[in-house]
């Protein structure tokens, strides 16, 4: 094997296991983006999911006293007939 034949299958050899490291460290970087996206999605709805059962309360009384008032102005406008 002649020298710059060796020279070039070492340079080649190193681009090699630099181009392996930087595909690990994005590959690695993507499965940590993956699991962040995750955390917060779950996070996000949960907290959503938490606030309708917070409220959910508050909203039943306000429906029913909307459904009193449409009612009651249903009543009145029988009685002006």
């Amino acid at each position: 094997m002649e020298p710059n034949e060796k020279e070039m299958l070492k340079k080649t050899l190193e681009l090699s296991q630099d181009n392996n490291k930087m595909l690990k460290a994005i590959r690695r970087s993507m499965f940590w983006g993956r699991v962040t996206k995750i955390i917060y999605w779950v996070v996000i709805i949960g907290a959503a999911v938490g606030v309708y059962y917070y409220i959910e309360p508050y909203l039943n009384d306000a429906v029913g006293i909307y459904g009193n008032f449409k009612n009651s102005f249903q009543n009145f406008g029988g009685l002006l007939k």
